[in-house]
């Protein structure tokens, strides 16, 4: 179980179930609820968000092991990682607890936290692999009865309230 001060949820489905399109719709609608939303995604590629030629990249390149990039609007901390795997309560530790009230977690999905699952049967893979013990409802466009909640993949509004009251328990 991982031990944070800021509630971790997790959002798993397969590729092409529409994660991030929903999460796109989330993030509004939560802080519309008054909820500070942090993200934390996976990916399963090797990814740099730094841009070749600038003097960041070329630094970080050069064997900087963590690099900051700062301007008066944001920073970004970068971190490389060689050999290790990526530990989701490290990440989590990075945020700042005063400014977030809730961190949604993309992928993920083996870790041991409370998670929403989102299921489309039209990307044909089966439902059996997405439930685990620690799934506290299922988002879906398919009539499924299950012991655990389900609640309307293609209605985010709905999607956020369940968020909401779950957000409020952990108070």
């Amino acid at each position: 179980m991982i031990n944070n001060k800021i509630p971790l949820l997790g959002i798993t489905a397969y590729s092409g179930t529409g994660k991030t399109t929903l999460l796109k719709k989330l993030f509004p609608l939560l802080a519309s609820m008054g909820i500070r939303c942090a993200l934390i995604k996976h990916s399963h590629h090797n990814m740099d968000i730094d841009t070749p030629g600038k003097d960041s990249y070329e630094l970080r390149k050069a064997g900087a092991m963590q690099t900051i990039v700062a301007c008066d609007q944001r920073w970004a901390l970068m971190t490389e990682t060689p050999n290790n795997t990526v530990d989701l309560a490290q990440l989590a530790s990075k945020f700042d607890n005063s400014q977030i009230d809730l961190v949604l977690v993309e992928g993920f999905k083996c870790e041991k936290i409370d998670k929403i699952t989102l299921f489309r049967a039209a990307v044909g893979k089966p439902l059996a692999g997405l439930i685990d013990q620690h799934v506290i409802a299922l988002a879906t466009d398919e009539e499924i009865h299950l012991s655990t909640p389900t609640i309307n993949i293609n209605d985010p509004q709905a999607v956020a309230e369940f968020i909401k009251t779950w957000l409020d328990g952990k108070k």
